[in-house]
């Protein structure tokens, strides 16, 4: 049977954390170590931690350089030929673990694979299925979003790509993707593998400003590498106004809605069919910029009670 490595990077989530390494240590699967790489948490993580220390193959909590640095230390303690990371407010599904070595068994030339995602909101509940679509690496380099918490690695690939770069914070996730796509086949399996977890304190939230330059990161990295370069010249102006199309989306979730319509004007420049793809982008930040904004809220309130339902 496949062994499975899962690590969880961890700072000052305490509010989340048990049910985080619950949903990991309940799964049904027997081949399954975990490790807690905690960067020196001092709002109560370290004791749920050693609470629950007897079934963890491995632990540490000690200041790091970040979420990067974090997950690539828990990689070199792994043992596992699979290898996935689930973040301190995110939660597996029960029955994950073994559905994903299921797929890696279907898809053995896979670098990795993945599942579709909950979003659930601070106290659990679902607010949106996210449900994905099979993306090439042409996808990826113009920005076709994976989500992180459904998806797991094999190790000789994830080693073989140099792991997690720790000069990208936000859309780390989202490079390394890009690395492996380079490296071998990705594949989708059409089920539902994790939660993402939204509350004010997550990256994605707190920091929604910075994910724009992150991407335009990411483009001059792979431009630099002799694999990804001619790629991305065939993509042509797709992948940058992609970019300018991820700045535009957080701009808007960082509640600079005048930002975000400048963004994405830029997108119509550059690639209009980029833009037009993601009219949903436009008509919500003019709807902040006239202070109707409770429209779209009343709406996203009305789906997640749907859900509820």
């Amino acid at each position: 049977m496949t062994l499975v490595s899962v690590i969880t990077p961890s700072l000052n989530q305490a509010p989340f954390l048990q049910q985080t390494l619950s949903s990991v240590l309940d799964q049904d699967y027997p081949e399954l170590e975990y490790l807690v790489v905690d960067g020196g948490s001092s709002d109560g993580s370290l004791e749920i931690i050693r609470a629950n220390a007897d079934r963890l193959a491995w632990w540490v909590s000690e200041p790091d350089a970040g979420q990067a640095e974090a997950i690539n230390k828990g990689v070199s303690r792994a043992r596992g030929e699979i290898v996935a990371w689930l973040n301190s407010d995110d939660c597996y599904l029960p029955g994950t673990v073994r559905s994903a070595v299921r797929a890696m068994n279907a898809h053995p030339d896979a670098a990795l694979v993945y599942g579709n995602m909950q979003a659930v909101d601070a106290g659990g509940r679902i607010i949106n299925m996210l449900r994905y679509p099979s993306v090439s690496l042409n996808d990826l380099l113009c920005f076709s979003i994976i989500g992180q918490p459904a998806v797991f690695i094999r190790r000789h690939a994830l080693i073989a790509v140099g792991g997690l770069d720790p000069r990208f914070h936000l859309l780390l996730d989202h490079q390394l993707w890009i690395k492996l796509a380079a490296f071998g086949p990705i594949a989708h399996v059409d089920e539902t593998w994790a939660a993402a977890r939204s509350h004010p304190e997550a990256k994605n939230t707190a920091q929604a400003r910075l994910f724009g330059p992150e991407a335009f990161q990411i483009l001059k990295w792979a431009a630099e590498q002799p694999s990804l370069a001619p790629v991305l010249r065939n993509l042509g102006a797709r992948a940058q106004a992609s970019a300018h199309r991820v700045n535009a989306r957080y701009l808007l979730d960082a509640g600079m809605p005048a930002a975000s319509v400048r963004a994405w004007l830029k997108v119509v420049s550059i690639h209009p069919r980029t833009a037009l793809a993601r009219l949903n982008i436009l008509g919500a930040a003019i709807l902040e910029l006239l202070g109707l904004g409770g429209i779209r809220r009343g709406a996203l309130r009305r789906r997640m009670e749907r859900f509820q339902r």
